[in-house]
């Protein structure tokens, strides 16, 4: 079946773009990226690209822009923010944590922190709007609202996050690469959701008084525990925890531990349901996330996805289409199967399909299950444009040649992304064979 991309993704490009006559930067490509900087989102970026390509502008110096980014303004509101949007007839409300020190010339870490309680939450501004008492390093706080009709585990949360950080981005200068996803209770097993359905924008998650498997319960939908393997994760349980005490949530923290997550665990064995414990956590907390910057384009990459429009990327690789299981597929460690034989961590009903990457230098390496096509974003930071590039799928080469360095596709997903440290310069469609 063919697949769609995700709903901030824009019009494909070809990979080989006829290149730009070089063009010294002037007022009318000051004027041009004035206005895509200016954009209030991703979709008003994206009317703007044709412009860039106008301009005449060389690649090069589109990416030393695209790089340096936008100018940050100095007057800006700090301290509690309080605010709200509203997208498909529903309104999402979410504060922000300024540093009353914002400087605008230096790159803020941003913790996104997701709260708990969700089902017996109605729409609406929670508390006064503070990180409280979870309060750690000097850092951008943003704090989400979900409620019974928009728990965490939901598409509408996925869209939500990144619409709230793709905001907060263009007002305030955040590290593209430190930011985090935390939360406690609801907001704990929301990070683990999150993680298996958006890890792109990312550095790592950090689960609260969490569970993975309450997500089955509620009726998450297809969730593929494999796809954790990409960022790192601090978990902490407490031992006299009613809802999810240590000896129910160990298991499966050790099962990702001892199959390729990254995991650093903090049993708090007297802790209850509450963060009592914070105190003694918060120093190794704020120490896990500043050891564990994203790498924003990964040499090794693993993604699985079913139907679902939202969850198709991971970082530089796109799902385009799946296709029927093939017997002589490559075998695939799969973390979704736990202990005995057959026993599943999510059932999984709907058709899906993985790919797993490995990159050394222009070389590409990918297996597959379940997928027909898909797409890998070539960035210039890792890959050298003046020499072949050669994907293999399943042992046998699917693309080996030049590819051309495109203003249009290097545009476009600056436009997507919004990210100084994420970008791409071409597309290569793949099809499995």
């Amino acid at each position: 079946m063919k697949r769609a991309f995700w709903p901030l993704f824009l019009c494909a490009a070809g990979v080989f773009a006829a290149t730009l006559a070089p063009h010294a930067a002037g007022k009318d490509v000051d004027a041009v990226f004035k206005t895509f900087w200016d954009a209030h989102n991703p979709q008003a970026a994206a009317k703007v690209v044709p412009d860039i390509v106008a301009s005449g502008i060389g690649f090069d110096e589109a990416l030393k822009r695209f790089k340096a980014g936008r100018p940050y303004a100095a007057k800006v509101r700090k301290g509690v923010v309080t605010t709200s949007y509203r997208a498909n007839g529903l309104e999402f409300f979410y504060a922000l944590n300024i540093p009353q020190s914002y400087d605008p010339a230096r790159k803020y870490q941003a913790r996104i922190q997701l709260h708990g309680g969700v089902s017996r939450e109605t729409n609406g501004v929670r508390g006064d709007g503070t990180i409280g008492a979870l309060a750690g390093a000097e850092q951008i706080y943003i704090i989400p609202y979900g409620w019974n009709e928009a728990p965490w585990w939901a598409d509408n949360q996925i869209e939500n996050l990144r619409t709230i950080l793709d905001t907060v981005k263009r007002t305030y200068n955040v590290d593209e690469n430190r930011v985090a996803v935390a939360g406690v209770s609801d907001g704990g097993t929301g990070a683990y959701y999150i993680a298996m359905r958006d890890t792109t924008p990312y550095a790592s998650f950090l689960p609260l008084n969490g569970f993975i498997m309450v997500l089955p319960s509620v009726n998450a939908g297809d969730l593929f525990p494999n796809n954790l393997r990409n960022k790192p994760f601090f978990v902490v349980n407490g031992g006299r925890d009613p809802l999810y005490p240590i000896r129910t949530v160990e298991p499966y923290v050790n099962h990702l531990k001892t199959h390729g997550v990254t995991v650093e665990y903090h049993p708090q064995v007297n802790g209850v349901h509450n963060t009592a414990w914070w105190p003694d956590v918060v120093d190794s907390f704020e120490a896990f996330v500043f050891t564990h910057p994203r790498n924003p384009l990964p040499d090794k990459l693993t993604w699985q996805s079913s139907a679902t429009p939202f969850d198709d990327r991971a970082h530089w690789l796109i799902i385009d289409e799946l296709a029927p299981r093939n017997p002589k597929e490559p075998p695939l460690e799969d973390l979704n199967h736990i202990g005995d034989v057959g026993r599943l961590m999510f059932e999984n009903m709907d058709p899906n399909g993985r790919v797993d990457l490995v990159r050394t230098g222009n070389t590409v390496k990918a297996t597959t299950r379940g997928v027909a096509g898909f797409t890998l974003l070539l960035s210039p930071d890792v890959f050298d444009f003046s020499k072949p590039v050669r994907i293999e799928t399943n042992g046998s080469v699917a693309f080996e040649g030049s590819v051309a360095k495109s203003v249009e596709t290097l545009s476009k997903w600056a436009a997507h992304d919004n990210d100084r440290t994420m970008l791409f310069g071409a597309e290569l469609h793949i099809k499995v064979r």
